[in-house]
């Protein structure tokens, strides 16, 4: 191993990102090195870069969604060895809140997010803390599992832990990018009956149908309420997920409700949330939660059914690109050319 490895790095003042040789980090204690064989080009990524994210460092490394295989262990590391094929969480607890100082360090209120806080993994190397890592089972391909990290688990938390989707629920999901198509996936795993994906997109619709939706619908369709309401026996929705988290379509979520009915609120932007009058939204008891990122045991349980091909992700690997062809990459997701699911780096290539 040389002493230097190829990190893109993105510089805050400036938003210029470039790829330079750079030290390879060393592992601290309860640390690991890992050599990274994927990562994925993620919608939050492309935020910094616009400035939608306020950059927590003058300079960073990117990317967050990763698999790769231990090549050194920091001090105090146990049950894990060199060799072992992982996937880092892309959080680490700040061990200074008042959860952190009690021991929860899975619910820490400030958590440090992998490639905000902290150097990420588009780079050949990455460091991770040990105690979030998640074990890679033998069957699963490296290229699935580090969409996982994000790009799958963040839906599995929408879907099970905010969401709480249950065997029967009436689901729609607005936005079929990579966050709405594994929520139609997880919510049919849930249970979720029917599931209605809604988009402006045709492909994106036609797709949603062939993982699991039952109705697909374009969200800019002048009948569209008449449509659920005939999909659902006139129920309307129990729980609907927003993964585009703009007002227009936070407004249809919300419209589509039925009594005690739920929005988990997945994509953002800083646009205002208008969310109609009080009257119908409290008489009708609706609520609206908003949603972000996962706990790494959701990782596991995730690894899992992609092991016993509960999961099927053959279709979410929409492209792997060179590290050096980064910025093509990210202009690709910017203008959804071919509407990926995630586009993958290989920093090796």
């Amino acid at each position: 191993m040389s002493d230097t490895m190829l990190a893109e790095r993105f510089y805050g003042d400036t938003k210029k990102i470039t790829l330079e040789e750079i030290p390879i980090p060393e592992p601290g204690p309860g640390q690991v090195l890992i050599k990274v064989a994927y990562c994925g080009i993620c919608h939050s990524d492309l935020s910094l870069i616009s400035g939608a994210f306020p950059p927590q460092l003058p300079v960073v490394t990117q990317g967050h969604e990763a698999s790769g295989t231990i090549v050194k262990l920091g001090a105090g590391v146990t049950g894990w060895e060199e060799g072992d094929r992982v996937i880092p969480s892309a959080g680490r607890p700040c061990m200074k809140c008042r959860r952190c100082r009690r021991g929860d360090f899975t619910n820490c209120l400030n958590l440090q997010l992998m490639a905000f806080a902290y150097d990420g993994a588009w780079a050949q190397y990455t460091v991770a803390n040990a105690a979030g890592l998640t074990r890679v089972p033998d069957e699963v391909d490296m290229k699935e599992a580090a969409i996982l990290a994000d790009a799958v688990s963040t839906p599995f938390g929408a879907v099970v832990r905010t969401g709480k989707v249950h065997p029967g629920n009436a689901v729609a999901v607005w936005g079929l990018g990579g966050v709405g198509t594994h929520i139609v996936q997880l919510a049919r795993l849930a249970g979720a009956v029917p599931i209605i994906a809604l988009d402006v997109n045709d492909f994106t619709l036609e797709r949603a149908l062939r993982h699991g939706a039952d109705f697909a619908f374009r969200s800019d369709d002048p009948d569209l309420f008449d449509k659920l309401a005939k999909a659902t026996g006139g129920r309307m929705i129990d729980v609907a997920f927003d993964a585009v988290g703009i007002s227009a379509t936070l407004r249809q979520a919300v419209a589509s409700l039925d009594n005690y009915g739920k929005v988990v609120v997945v994509g953002m932007s800083a646009q205002d949330m208008n969310l109609g009058n009080f009257t119908e939204f409290n008489l009708k008891s609706k609520q609206v939660l908003g949603h972000i990122g996962y706990k790494s045991q959701d990782i596991a349980m995730l690894a899992e059914m992609l092991k016993y091909k509960r999961l099927d992700l053959s279709e979410s690997v929409s492209d792997v690109i060179s590290l050096k062809d980064i910025t093509k990459g990210i202009e690709r997701l910017e203008k959804h050319e071919g509407n990926p699911i995630r586009i993958l780096v290989d920093p090796w290539a």
